[in-house]
């Protein structure tokens, strides 16, 4: 039998929120990422835990307790308890009675092996006890630690209950799979196969999937095997996701944490299926700014965005990220044009105004922002 060692499973936070359970009788159980990523040593962020008893009793043992309690999901069976500041979601178990493709309807349950029969993929169907006791009632613990990810049960069926379970089989594999192994064949076919059914999920969906399977220390693997599926061209028609493999290594050897958005430049492609913030997407504009001298780009970009346009053009050519180039762009988001329109005028008004100015920039520019005030306004621009 496995059992976890787990140093928030020994906070007083979690025996408390544990024991508001147990001691009234109910099973309480951490459930999914949270057990998954501390068996194979990955950061856990978030607990969260299931049991047998129905939101209502959770919520007046949680009360009883002092714990603030939010009805964050009643309606499906959750409730979120805060405890010390610490929040803890607890859902009810539960077992799918109908799905159409993108919601589930379900019932509550009272046995773990019926919860763990609807969830997605064999790793997320595990279970600890308050003492580290591992429950594995579908074979997901050698399946997180070998790095295979696998639908729980008929992959067709599962994706058939929620066709978003297609791209979530291409995030996990990124972030938790074994590229040696190579990606699960059962259910990258089943993906293919159904690929068509990503056309009924909404954008929002969509975007929240691709972002957090693009931010993977190396997600190209994943979505290469999107390709070879017909999924990618689902969510990003003509995207090259060659530029992707070659980014990651430029990535790498230039020191740049993984970026998403970054990321979704080089892949280049119609966005249309995806619903970006408009913040995300000024900023993808900014990354497809016409190619110029690294200082230029840093000048009109700002450091961070041209390095980002330096690194994707790199990877489109197959290079390294030049460290002269990273640093020709410092210094250029560190300039100011030292002349204003004033400097022209009342010589020169309207047209030849901004004329004169756009000269002046481009010479400033030229001479790798060096010439002065007084040599740019002698020349006239």
């Amino acid at each position: 039998m496995t059992t976890l060692d787990a140093p928030w499973l020994r906070t007083d936070r979690s025996r408390a929120v544990c024991a508001m359970l147990t001691d009234a009788g109910h099973q309480a159980w951490f459930v999914g990422g949270c057990v998954r990523n501390a068996l194979i040593g990955a950061p856990v962020s978030d607990l969260d835990l299931t049991t047998d008893a129905r939101p209502d009793r959770v919520m007046e043992l949680a009360q009883a307790a002092g714990f603030k309690v939010v009805p964050t999901g009643i309606a499906h069976g959750t409730v979120t308890v805060i405890a010390d500041g610490e929040p803890f979601e607890i859902t009810t178990f539960r077992r799918d009675v109908d799905t159409d493709g993108r919601h589930a309807t379900v019932a509550f349950a009272d046995d773990l092996a019926d919860d763990a029969a609807r969830r997605d993929f064999t790793m997320n169907a595990l279970y600890a006890a308050p003492d580290g006791t591992i429950a594995d009632p579908l074979g997901g613990v050698p399946d997180a630690q070998a790095g295979r990810v696998r639908f729980v049960g008929d992959p067709q069926s599962r994706i058939r209950e929620d066709y978003l379970r297609i791209l979530r089989f291409f995030r996990f594999f990124a972030w938790y799979g074994d590229p040696a192994l190579g990606i699960d064949a059962d259910g990258l076919a089943a993906c293919a196969m159904n690929a068509d059914g990503l056309d009924g999920l909404s954008s929002e969906r969509v975007t929240q999937e691709m972002l957090k399977l693009l931010s993977a220390p190396d997600p190209a693997p994943a979505v290469a095997s999107m390709a070879a599926s017909g999924v990618l061209v689902r969510v990003l028609t003509g995207a090259a996701q060659d530029v992707l493999t070659v980014l990651v290594h430029v990535e790498q050897d230039a020191g740049l944490k993984p970026d998403p958005l970054r990321r979704l430049a080089a892949l280049g492609g119609s966005r249309d299926r995806l619903r970006l913030s408009k913040a995300q997407a000024t900023r993808i504009d900014a990354l497809t700014f016409p190619a110029a001298s690294a200082g230029e780009m840093g000048y009109r970009l700002g450091a961070t965005i041209a390095i980002d346009k330096l690194a994707i053009l790199a990877a489109s050519l197959g290079q390294l990220l030049d460290p002269v180039d990273v640093e020709r762009a410092r210094i250029g988001a560190a300039q100011t044009l030292p002349v204003t329109a004033a400097d022209f005028m009342p010589e020169l008004q309207g047209p030849a105004l901004g004329k004169a100015l756009q000269q002046a920039e481009s010479r400033w520019i030229l001479s790798g922002f060096t010439l002065s005030r007084a040599e740019l306004v002698r020349t006239g621009g």
